[in-house]
């Protein structure tokens, strides 16, 4: 009698593991692990919560996710590798590039320059679309969403020379990411490029080393930088557009029912942030201004002279990192 009643328990507990542990088997609760690069609290941060509340509810409870921000898993790159692997289910974040460069082609200089731009080019469907769904596949990651978060432009502690034309040399050093893209962009603006990580950035920028930085946006300035930054250049020199990424191995063992939740709740995702994007780009450009910030903001002439200079002096020297033919073949497709 007691030995049946011992194992009756132990077939409960191991019941209970199952269920609560993510198990694979019918009314077993799921439960992943879900990166991304933001704070709590932050408006990304609480996409990604609304996302998970949606699969939360929609599943009847049956997939959970815990959220794990401002990077607790490691560096963006590092967890996009972890995903591919299925070792973290899911990331928002920036295409990582240390596995393929050619991902590196959504944030190349001037590709896009304005909101329309970004609408038509990053729309589902489109070329540039298609191949980044392709790369991440050759990843084994699944693009669920994605998500345009802001343009790019350069954040200063001094005051530039001639502000208004950036092809003259500014004498200032500007802190850029470690790639050419950045690097020779901001060399034909006229800045000093010199390449810092962005963990170091602030250091840099605080005690001199630069004089400002680029590859940020007004949100990331207004977050890391704010109280060093003095002027700031609305120049839209990259977009930065983030993808919602889950791991193909993960995804290949939902239900069909699974699936459609999941993916619904993805499109809501992605048509919130495209509703939304634009003016959060705005409200983070009035909260540096009223930081006493001065914007030194440019007509759409002046920056469409800007993107034609980068594109003739820039574009030449950098199309081979992403695969020149790739890089024509998009282009010519925008």
């Amino acid at each position: 009698m007691k030995k049946t009643i011992l194992l009756a328990i132990c077939f409960m507990l191991l019941a209970g593991t199952s269920v609560f542990a993510g198990g694979s088997g019918e009314g077993s609760v799921k439960t992943w692990k879900v990166s991304h690069v933001r704070p709590d609290g932050t408006s990304t941060d609480l996409d990604v919560k609304d996302f998970i509340k949606e699969v939360d509810e929609k599943s009847g409870g049956k997939i959970k996710m815990d959220v794990y921000s401002n990077s607790q898993l490691g560096n963006y790159t590092v967890v996009q590798e972890r995903v591919s692997v299925g070792d973290v289910e899911l990331q928002l974040a920036p295409a990582g590039t240390s596995v393929t460069k050619a991902m590196g082609i959504a944030s190349a200089p001037y590709l896009v320059s304005t909101w329309d731009d970004v609408r038509r080019v990053f729309k589902r469907g489109a070329p540039l679309w298609n191949s980044m769904d392709q790369l991440f596949d050759k990843e084994n990651i699944k693009v669920l969403a994605m998500y345009p978060k802001y343009f790019g432009g350069i954040a200063l502690a001094k005051e530039p020379k001639d502000v208004m034309n950036l092809g003259t040399p500014k004498g200032l050093k500007i802190r850029v990411p470690g790639m050419k893209a950045y690097e020779k962009t901001a060399e034909a603006y006229g800045f000093i490029a010199t390449p810092i990580a962005f963990s170091e950035a602030f250091t840099a920028m605080q005690t001199g080393i630069v004089d400002g930085a680029i590859g940020s946006g007004a949100e990331g300035y207004w977050s890391s930088f704010r109280d060093l930054t003095k002027y700031y250049l609305p120049v839209n020199d990259h977009f930065e557009m983030w993808y919602l990424m889950m791991s193909k191995d993960v995804w290949k063992k939902l239900t069909d029912a699974e699936k459609k939740i999941v993916s619904d709740a993805a499109m809501n995702f992605e048509k919130k942030r495209f509703a939304n994007a634009e003016g959060e780009a705005k409200d983070y450009e009035s909260k540096l201004e009223q930081n006493g910030v001065k914007i030194i903001r440019y007509s759409d002439a002046q920056l469409k002279a800007i993107a034609k200079k980068v594109e003739t002096e820039v574009w030449p020297l950098i199309k081979a990192d992403y695969g020149a033919e790739f890089f024509d073949d998009i282009v010519s497709k925008r």
